[in-house]
């Protein structure tokens, strides 16, 4: 059974967490990205409670969770932050944290700045931060790929989204290979999970939006853009713990690519690739992300 539970941590940040499972049991930490909420993982959340206690969190921004004012409190420092806090008011350690998209972006800098607090990292389709720096400045084709996220930094960003109900939201879900029913898993996005999502979306976009704005790996637009003048440390990239990612191939916005000289940051690296997969697999073939996060908790 899943239960909703409103997590307040100690520097004053409340999350709204699906939590299954066991007290006491060894936990798994489950982290959305862009435009998802928690709910995504409620079918893995009942696949794992027998074993583990499953925690989904809302990140900051998002549905009942906090939604703090400007851009800066969703700088990386913050997010990572709040995870820390949330792994240690379940224990002192999580079993893994499995991360999708943004929330990959969190996942990836807390595995590096934090190894004590998992013991492993399980990624599916979120790009290693010095590796998506590497492409969004030297490859046209990921430019193309993540010009979107420029448009999500425009100050009149949420108007449009919320506009015809969500009409650009769901167009994402379609370019990224969702909406497709003669694909295999394509048509997951029914009627009930568009109104899972519509609720999501009309809590507030702001927040969510905020993330692309604070954030300084977006595609360049100018010769003195942050991304490209950004410094990432091997120190604050690498991580030491062991790492599984699983890559749905036909992902529109992050292709294969992205895996490539990952292992120079990550030692102890293995990659599932799944084939005509998009960026959508969790919702896509969830039984294929449950047994690969079963494999990985099981090496």
């Amino acid at each position: 059974m899943i239960e909703t539970r409103d997590v307040v941590l100690p520097h004053g940040v409340t999350l709204s967490c699906r939590v299954a499972g066991p007290e006491g049991a060894p936990v798994l930490v489950f982290l959305h990205g862009f435009p998802e909420a928690a709910f995504v993982w409620d079918g893995l959340l009942a696949h794992f409670a027998g074993r583990f206690r499953c925690v989904a969190p809302n990140l900051r921004g998002y549905e009942r969770s906090t939604t703090p004012a400007g851009v800066e409190p969703y700088r990386a420092k913050h997010l990572v932050a709040d995870l820390r806090a949330l792994v240690l008011a379940f224990g002192s350690r999580a079993a893994a944290v499995v991360a999708h998209d943004w929330g990959g972006a969190v996942a990836w800098t807390f595995a590096a700045t934090f190894p004590d607090l998992l013991e492993r990292l399980i990624i599916v389709n979120s790009p290693h931060p010095a590796v998506f720096q590497r492409e969004l400045v030297n490859n046209p084709a990921q430019q193309a790929a993540s010009a979107y996220m420029n448009d999500f930094c425009e100050p009149d960003a949420e108007h449009h989204l919320q506009a015809d109900d969500f009409a650009q939201l769901w167009s994402l879900f379609a370019r990224m290979g969702a909406m497709d029913p003669s694909r295999p898993g394509g048509g997951w996005l029914t009627d009930a999970v568009r109104d899972q999502y519509r609720a999501v979306w009309s809590a507030g976009l702001t927040g969510p939006l905020n993330y692309y704005r604070a954030s300084p790996l977006r595609p360049p637009t100018a010769p003195d853009s942050a991304v490209r003048t950004l410094t990432l440390s091997a120190e604050a990239v690498t991580v030491r713990v062991p790492v599984h990612v699983v890559w749905g191939e036909a992902d529109a916005a992050l292709p294969p690519s992205l895996l490539d000289g990952l292992e120079a940051f990550v030692p102890r690296l293995t990659i599932a690739r799944v084939p005509g997969a998009t960026h959508w697999i969790v919702h896509e073939q969830p039984a294929r992300v449950a047994a690969e996060i079963e494999a990985a908790l099981a090496a």
